[in-house]
Parts: C-alpha cells; sequence; structure tokens
C-alpha cells in the first residue's frame, strides 16, 4: 500500500468523512424494534410483579435497584450481555485465545441469568484490543527490561504517589513523557479514566467554564460535572459552532451574576474512539488564541499510533504542542500498559501534584508496568538504536488504512480517517448486535459490538481496532469474512457495491 504516515490535516488525501446517512426504513426499523422491546418488556414486568416472587424486595426493606432505572439491564443488555466481557487466557496479540462461553437460563422464567465456561478455549484473530503498535505481545522488545524491573522493584508500590509510591523508574517516565509529547513536565496517574475524571476537577472549578465536544468520552464527562464547573457543549468538531458558544459565554458571562468567567477550557479527543475521527486541532487552536481560552486535548487513542514519529495528533496535524494547555493521554493503547499522564508547564503539574486526587490518594503504577512504558517510547523514537518504532508506526498505518478502505470499497458504511487505527462499521440495527459479534466468533474473529447507551440510539456499530502486528494476511482473511457476515446480515448500506 505504500502509504506516508505523516501526512497532515489538509492534505488532499486525509480528509474528514462525514456520518453516513442511515437509510430511511432502517432506521424506522431501528425505531420500531425498539418499540416493541420497551412495550413487551413493561408488559413482562407487570405480570413479573405477580407471578415471580423473587422480583418482590424483602418485607420492610426498599428494593436496592428500582425497576425503572434496571429496565435497560434487564431487557436490553441482559438478552445479549455474552457479546462482551469474554475471558481470555493470552497476551493481546494479533491472536488470542478465548475461552467459551455458553448461557445459563432461569428454568421458570427463561430469562438469561449469566453465562458459564464451558472449559474450552477458541484462537481468534483480535480485532478489538487497543494493542496498537504491538508492544502488548509476548515477544515485544520491552519485555527483558520489563522482568528486570520487575525483580528489582516487585509488582506494586503498595502506595500513592506522595506517600511512598515513587520510584526511580516514575520520575525517569514523566521525564521521558514530557520529553515524548514536547512539554515542561508531565504527571502520571494509575489509571487512565481517573486521570480525565481527578484531573478536570483539579483544573477547573466554579467560576469556570468548561467547552467539550459533544461526543467525547465519559471520563471527560465525568470529570467536569464532578469539578463544580459550567459546562457547555458544542456539536461534534464543528468549529463554527464552537466559537458561536465561546462567543456567547464571554458575552454573556456567569449566569445569574454575568460576571467574566474565571477561565474558559476548550476539551476535545485527539482520535474519537468511536468514530476513529482526528479532531480539527489547529481550527481549534486558533480559536483557542483569538478568544484567549485554554485548551485541554485527549490523546487516548492518537498518542504513540499516529503521526510521523507517533506523537499524536499534534505530530499528525502539525500544530506546536506548545499552544495546548494540557497534553493529556494513556498507556493503555499504544504503550502495552496502565495508567495515563498529563502534560504541561511546570508550575501547572507541580500545582497539580498536590491538589489532583489521582496523585494524592491513587495507587502509583506498577514499576514494571512503568519500565514497559519507558521502554515502549524510546523504541518509537528510535532511542534503542534501532528502526523498530518506525516500522511498526508505518505498519499500523498501512494496515488501517488497507482494512477501513477494503471495507468501505465493499458497501459498508464504515467511519473514521486515513491513518486512524479505529475503524468503525455501522450495524445500526441493534439486534445485529449479537448477531455479527456471534457470526464473527464463529469465523475465529474476535470483534468489539457497541450499541446505546454507548452511541445513539440509531448509531449500533463493530468497532474494529487495528494493529500493527496485524499481518497482511489476517486482515485478507478478516475482510474476506466480515464481507461473508455483513452479506449474510445485510449490512452493505452503500450504493457503492463491488
Amino acid at each position: 500500500m505504500g502509504g506516508k504516515p505523516n501526512q497532515k490535516k489538509g492534505d488532499d488525501d486525509h480528509h474528514k468523512d462525514s456520518m453516513p446517512v442511515i437509510p430511511l426504513f432502517t432506521a424506522i426499523t431501528v425505531y420500531f424494534g425498539w418499540g416493541v422491546l420497551i412495550f413487551c418488556g413493561h408488559v413482562r414486568d407487570f405480570f413479573r410483579r405477580f407471578f415471580v416472587p423473587t422480583s418482590k424486595p424483602q418485607p420492610g426493606y426498599a428494593p436496592i435497584v428500582s425497576d425503572f432505572e434496571d429496565f435497560y439491564t434487564r431487557r436490553a443488555y441482559g438478552r445479549i450481555h455474552d457479546c462482551w466481557n469474554r475471558p481470555i487466557t493470552s497476551a493481546p496479540a494479533s491472536r488470542i485465545s478465548v475461552i467459551e462461553r455458553e448461557r445459563v437460563y432461569h428454568p421458570v422464567t427463561g430469562y438469561t441469568l449469566d453465562t458459564r465456561e464451558t472449559g474450552r478455549s477458541l484462537d481468534a484473530l483480535n480485532l478489538g484490543s487497543y494493542n496498537y503498535l504491538g508492544f502488548g505481545d509476548n515477544d515485544s522488545p520491552t519485555k527483558e527490561s520489563v522482568l528486570a524491573a520487575l525483580d528489582k522493584y516487585a509488582v506494586s508500590t503498595c502506595s500513592a504517589r506522595n506517600d511512598a509510591g515513587t520510584t526511580p523508574l516514575h520520575r525517569e517516565l514523566e521525564t521521558v513523557v514530557a520529553r515524548y509529547v514536547g512539554k515542561e513536565a508531565a504527571m502520571i496517574f494509575g489509571m487512565g479514566f481517573g486521570t480525565n475524571s481527578t484531573g478536570l476537577p483539579a483544573l477547573v472549578g466554579p467560576g469556570t467554564l468548561v467547552i467539550s465536544d459533544e461526543l467525547n468520552h465519559a471520563s471527560i464527562v465525568v470529570g467536569a460535572r464532578s469539578s463544580g464547573a459550567k459546562i457547555a457543549v458544542f456539536k461534534h468538531s464543528n468549529v463554527k459552532d464552537l466559537e458561536r458558544v465561546i462567543r456567547k459565554a464571554i458575552v454573556e458571562g456567569q449566569p445569574r451574576t454575568h460576571r467574566p468567567w474565571r477561565r474558559i477550557m476548550i476539551v476535545v479527543e485527539g482520535i474519537y474512539s468511536m468514530e476513529g475521527e482526528f479532531c480539527p486541532l489547529a481550527e481549534i487552536v486558533a480559536l483557542k488564541k483569538k478568544y484567549k481560552c485554554y485548551l485541554y486535548v485527549d490523546e487516548a487513542h492518537s498518542i504513540g499510533a499516529v503521526g510521523p514519529t507517533g506523537k499524536g495528533v499534534c505530530d499528525i496535524t502539525g500544530v506546536d504542542p506548545a499552544d495546548v494547555d494540557i497534553l493529556m493521554g494513556t498507556f493503555t493503547k499504544s504503550f502495552g500498559a496502565v495508567g495515563g499522564y498529563l502534560a504541561a508547564d511546570r508550575s501547572v503539574i507541580e500545582y497539580l501534584r498536590y491538589h489532583c486526587m489521582g496523585s494524592v490518594y491513587s495507587p502509583s503504577i506498577s514499576p514494571p508496568a512503568c519500565q514497559q512504558i519507558i521502554a515502549a517510547m524510546k523504541i518509537i523514537l528510535g532511542e534503542d538504536g534501532t528502526d523498530n518504532g518506525k516500522k511498526r508506526l508505518q505498519a499500523i498505518y498501512d494496515n488501517a488504512n488497507y482494512f477501513r478502505d477494503e471495507l468501505r470499497d465493499y458497501g459498508f458504511h464504515v467511519l473514521g480517517e486515513p491513518g486512524s487505527p479505529v475503524v468503525p462499521l455501522m450495524l445500526y440495527v441493534p439486534s445485529q448486535i449479537k448477531h455479527f459479534s456471534a457470526e464473527c466468533l464463529a469465523r475465529n474473529m474476535a470483534v468489539v459490538v457497541v450499541g446505546f447507551p454507548a452511541t445513539p440510539l440509531l448509531l449500533s456499530r463493530v468497532r474494529f481496532c487495528i494493529s500493527a502486528a496485524h499481518t497482511r494476511k489476517d486482515l485478507e482473511e478478516a475482510v474476506k469474512q466480515i464481507k461473508i457476515v455483513g452479506d449474510t446480515l445485510g449490512l452493505r448500506y452503500a450504493k457503492k457495491l463491488c
């Protein structure tokens, strides 16, 4: 395929694809299906109160979970929950060993109670893990140094960073991260979700306005809501709408008092994990400078995976990292480890060390995991003396583009942009979630399917995550099988057919 992983926004072949238009009949079918499910569910719940004694709370006790709040779990998710949480018995390499499960039904009601393992395992092509550069494989070049760190520092520090949870590896990792992303300093967290959910409340609060993309990750939503800041939402990657929201906020000021905001923080993602799209970072930076706002960029899916040197969305868009006030990322996607980081000016990071709950109370990253990340970053930067990192970046770029183009050309509705390792394929009809997952597993492919409430009601999808560890033969066979599944389930919604 011979692609170039260093093409930037604005290049002719690096365009932003709009959301495909869902066919009218499909949309009607989706709404009708949800309507039938909800109606039948409420009817069954009505009779369940009288004929299923276990559904009633004990005398004198209030129910722990209300029927209304638990309705979706019981009547929708519960019917297809075997599509998720599948245990594996191997590293998250290009192929994984998936433990087979079977459903367990209630003897009276026939409801699905749970799943149980059969004792058998299935060798499957892994199209769902975030192992973008293959550093999570058993034969990873980081393995030797990680085992050495395990011998020296043990599995865990058993402490938060501000107590006894800091080793030389933690300090070295923060130095490497800061150099890698182009910032003065960085602070690491033990959990990726916690990086946003505890980091944002330390940066914003009452009197602050957070302007968030409508498709931002749940960790950003949790962090913004728990901060006490006012939240405004703009349309996904719509720079004009973002400017409208900023101008309105500046003109109107804070609610009731109309005093000026203490600060305005724009929060976006580098790659949106359910769409596979890059944010229009250069245009957002221009707005940030024009209106004197702050900018927070979540690079969970972009850092290490995109750009000519693997340095994320700033790298691929040509934006100077100095123009982004806070760079956030995780180590779970490209580096084969756990945790996350915030990178910014040194004064900001020093403030966060003593005011961020993720630093003060949460356990620090395992020392061997620190070594894993350090080794992976140095390989990507070429500091190991090889071109291993460069080859991995080229491989993930070529693999993602090949996979996306093949599916799109066959007539599937596929989201995302060239170079993005996230390749969503639209299912729309919720019943297809289970069927697609089951059909793929029957063909030895492990995939991740996504539906409401993680996506809007109409936009159920399967999210493929492509890795540099995938061979072209792996992807060719996967495309062949997905085409068969797509034809079986009627998923070729586009008119452009081969």
